[in-house]
């Protein structure tokens, strides 16, 4: 049986229902609506116009759960409320709103689709719909862009905005504000600069970001690029970045590469480099100055714009006539002459030491001597 019933009588009902329930929150639940139907037969609860819930207490706050929306159905059995329209959640520290909601009084569990936004503390998401286990586990998809935004401090006398980017975001709120993009994406920040990777997961508080696969962190306050296979990359303090397999980092004219390096991101925007796995330094590539061709290098213009030859070209050219039937006269050289003057005429051949003169008379007649 179907009733509309005041929202007084209703709150007493849903109080006298959660107190004789063992698995339910026994907190007193509130109910206002412009119009409210309850079958008692079923224990579920429809509302509609200005419809506002009110039920137990949120564990990081110990203030109650809130729901505001166009229309509601509430299963008090099941503790689950289906909302639409309007869709305003308040879970403790959480604010959460989207077109359509569902959530669980009793596990604090929440499903929000459509044009989500929700809020903690400095963080805020907008996607296309985000769930929620009620533990501190929140899981964004469909155009997930996560904001945090940092007040002004020592190291940010500006602040700062970090802003992530992906198909899905895994946020763990109580867990130093640790987050997932398990499909990759980029993580931005005013202040840093950029990082991307394929797989990419951080510690907001720590500014702690690990990224997997085409990592690839690149910082324009420090004029500098950096990438591998992996980057762990940490901002709190002085700021490092370890990278691993296939790592680089380039700063002005400046690469070094190597299997694993440790990058040390100084204050004055110095990059400073541990190199872990004797790191390969490529020098900045200089341009030789282009130098005129030897034809050229040999050759100059007169006034009258004549190519004449230079001194290794202008040697005379020899008539070969004038030297036809000629006589070439050739005066020994100065040793020639002194060798020949100390040459006597050998007289005859020389056989075991022995000189034998021959006389000129017999050789003539024939004589033996």
């Amino acid at each position: 049986m179907i009733k509309k019933i005041c929202a007084a009588l209703l709150t007493a009902m849903l109080i006298s229902s959660a107190a004789t329930a063992a698995d339910k929150d026994a907190e007193p639940s509130e109910v206002n609506a412009d119009e409210i139907e309850y079958d008692m037969s079923t224990q579920k609860v429809a509302a509609s116009g200005n419809v506002f819930i009110k039920h137990g207490k949120a564990a990081d706050t110990q203030t109650p759960s809130e729901l505001n929306a166009d229309a509601v159905e509430y299963d008090m059995n099941s503790g689950i409320m289906s909302a639409a329209g309007n869709v305003l959640l308040k879970n403790g520290l959480t604010r959460a709103t989207g077109l359509h909601a569902m959530y669980n009084v009793n596990t604090k569990a929440a499903h929000l689709v459509g044009n989500v936004i929700v809020v903690r503390e400095d963080m805020r998401i907008t996607c296309n719909t985000l769930a929620s286990d009620g533990q501190g586990h929140m899981t964004a998809d469909g155009n997930v862009i996560a904001t945090q935004k940092v007040a002004p401090d020592a190291k940010y006398p500006d602040g700062d905005t970090r802003t992530f980017r992906s198909e899905r975001l895994d946020y763990f709120p109580d867990d130093r504000k640790h987050f997932l993009i398990p499909t990759g994406g980029i993580a931005e920040s005013t202040a840093e600069g950029t990082f991307t990777a394929d797989y990419m997961e951080g510690w907001l508080v720590d500014e702690h970001y690990i990224g997997t696969g085409n990592a690839h962190l690149v910082s324009p306050a420090r004029n500098m690029e950096a990438g591998g296979d992996m980057v762990d990359y940490s901002g709190k303090d002085a700021g490092k970045a370890v990278l691993s397999g296939n790592a680089w980092a380039v700063q002005d004219n400046n690469t070094i590469r190597g299997n694993r390096l440790t990058v040390y991101l100084a204050d004055d925007g110095k990059l400073k480099a541990e190199d872990n796995a004797a790191p390969q330094l490529e020098l900045p590539k200089l341009e030789m100055p282009k130098m005129p061709t030897v034809d050229k290098a040999f050759e100059k213009t007169d006034a009258d714009n004549k190519t004449v030859v230079d001194e290794f070209k202008r040697v005379a050219p020899v008539n070969e006539e004038e030297l036809i039937g000629k006589e070439i006269a050739t005066e020994p050289f100065a040793d020639d002459k002194a060798d020949s003057a100390q040459i006597e005429p050998v007289t005859e051949d020389k056989a075991d030491g022995d000189t034998i003169l021959i006389d000129p008379a017999n050789e003539a007649s024939g004589n033996e001597p």
